[in-house]
């Protein structure tokens, strides 16, 4: 079996897995190409820049320190069942093991759910937006997939909506909450798009970003259809 490719590392986050200390392995590839990808180094697959088993050796160091291992991308469950092998090695040292991932792996997800213990999951836009900002026709229903099949394990987790505001409207925010609402989702993260590179097409009026966090009456009917809603400005 292929080792896993790390293109980066967070050696300590308070953020990355709720409630733990973290750190976070960002895995090489993707298979979407968002507009407001944040990482594009790690998009195409190739050689990790840290090799995994100075990685592990440096977690078992980490044991007693940290509580979690997040592991990110990418879309780290592109890397397939490598990368669960790493997960349940990393697990055998006593953390808990994270997944940030877009969902585009449904099938990879059910194999990996006896090792994963909380994951973030990113729903994009509506699905009549899903193409345009992902550059993949069928992402959205694989995300849909990959919702369900956590769902059916009783794991906590996290939806993170990410509030692009040139593939997401204040209107579509409703139609996605709402849909996760008649999901029974509980705890959802919305989330400020920050343009990380100065390209034309990434420059967006602030006012813009900030509609969905300076509007109480947007804020409150979206509060009120969750256990957990996180405002991530």
């Amino acid at each position: 079996m292929r080792e896993i490719q790390i293109g980066g590392l967070v050696p300590f986050t308070t953020i990355d897995y709720p409630g733990k200390l973290s750190a976070v392995l960002f895995l090489v590839g993707c298979p979407l190409r968002c507009a407001y990808c944040s990482n594009p180094h790690l998009l195409c697959p190739g050689d990790g820049e840290y090799d995994p088993e100075r990685i592990f050796e440096w977690l078992k160091n980490r044991v007693n320190r940290l509580e979690a291992i997040v592991f990110s991308g990418g879309e780290a469950l592109m890397q397939s069942d490598a990368v669960i092998e790493y997960m349940r090695r990393v697990r055998s040292l006593g953390f808990k093991i994270g997944l940030h991932t877009n969902g585009f792996y449904p099938d990879t997800l059910a194999r990996a759910v006896d090792v994963v213990d909380w994951i973030g999951l990113d729903f994009k836009a509506t699905r009549a937006k899903y193409p345009d900002l992902t550059g993949q026709g069928i992402a959205y229903d694989n995300m849909i997939r990959s919702l369900d099949v956590w769902q059916q394990t009783g794991k906590e987790f996290e939806v993170r909506i990410t509030c692009d505001p040139r593939f997401v409207s204040k209107s579509d925010l409703i139609e996605i909450t709402e849909i996760l609402s008649t999901r029974n989702v509980q705890n959802i993260a919305i989330q400020k798009y920050i343009p990380h590179f100065e390209s034309d097409d990434c420059k967006t009026d602030v006012a813009q970003r900030n509609q969905f966090f300076n509007d109480p009456e947007l804020r409150s009917q979206i509060n009120s259809k969750f256990q957990s809603v996180i405002w991530r400005e």
